[in-house]
């Protein structure tokens, strides 16, 4: 069983770069690199990651790539362009011959705009995404959900990942916003080109009182929308130290996903990331 961490991010820190850390998060106000890493996967029994862009920059896409090169168990990287430019297509051809690029992401959390992925200059830039046979990660919260639902209901033909359930509010949502990502999630979910990472929850939990108990409506909720084989555990480190240390993060998943059968754990822990990040061959020079 090939174990694949679906969601992990590198960065050199500054305060420029990384005006969103915040003294709240200054346990993450140093640099995170492919050293840091590597001993985690290792002693975690994980082969594997995927390192995904923190920055909205094209060179921090082109450093992510120098890592990948680099370093053989960053299996693919998810980085970013400008989706809303006219010459995006030039800044996919320029990428896109490196194989470890497997896809895009924009931080549409962060967009005042709630619709911001329905503008017509977004969508034309995710119509470019499948000729590269890049993958597109959805960065949301829960009320951006009804716009995805919308986009992946456009585009058929693409691949899409939720990163981290669409955060739902763990700490302290109300039953009512709990039921609304809930039938949310079950609406992107009908979209067979939607996969789901189990990432990102501790840090949307109370940082120092969660209990493991906490996750599981969460984590039945999107079990049963997306099904194992559209579900990989990621976590979303360093972000995830914030709350908890890397194997507790991942022993979230783990331990949920013990009484499964032994080939929907094998989807969760790598299948569904390896099969969905895998860049397809593709006419990239036209």
């Amino acid at each position: 069983m090939v174990k694949i961490d679906a969601h992990q991010h590198f960065w050199k820190y500054s305060v420029a770069d990384y005006g969103w850390i915040n003294d709240a998060m200054a346990v993450l106000k140093r640099d995170f690199l492919p050293e840091d890493l590597r001993p985690l996967l290792q002693s975690n029994g994980f082969d594997g990651s995927i390192a995904v862009q923190a920055r909205q920059t094209l060179d921090e896409t082109r450093w992510l790539l120098e890592l990948a090169d680099r370093n053989e168990f960053i299996l693919g990287v998810v980085g970013w362009v400008d989706l809303c430019s006219s010459h995006v297509g030039d800044q996919l051809r320029e990428f896109a011959g490196n194989r470890k690029l497997v896809g895009v992401r924009h931080v549409v959390q962060d967009e005042p705009d709630d619709r911001f992925m329905l503008r017509p200059e977004f969508r034309r830039g995710i119509a470019q995404l499948a000729e590269f046979g890049l993958v597109y990660d959805l960065l949301l919260y829960p009320r951006h959900l009804p716009a995805a639902i919308q986009l992946v209901r456009e585009f058929p033909d693409q691949s899409f990942v939720l990163d981290h359930i669409a955060k739902p509010p763990i700490a302290e949502g109300a039953r009512s916003e709990i039921e609304l990502w809930t039938h949310n999630i079950e609406e992107l979910a009908t979209s067979p080109n939607v996969a789901c990472k189990l990432s990102g929850m501790v840090t949307e939990a109370n940082w120092r009182l969660w209990k493991i108990e906490d996750f599981q409506p969460y984590l039945d909720a999107v079990l049963r929308a997306f099904g194992p084989s559209r579900l990989m555990i990621g976590s979303d480190w360093p972000v995830c130290t914030l709350a908890a240390n890397y194997a507790s993060t991942l022993g979230i998943v783990r331990r949920y996903i013990e009484s499964l059968p032994e080939a929907d754990q094998i989807s969760i822990l790598g299948g569904t990331c390896g099969g969905i990040y895998e860049r397809p061959q593709t006419n990239e020079n036209t």
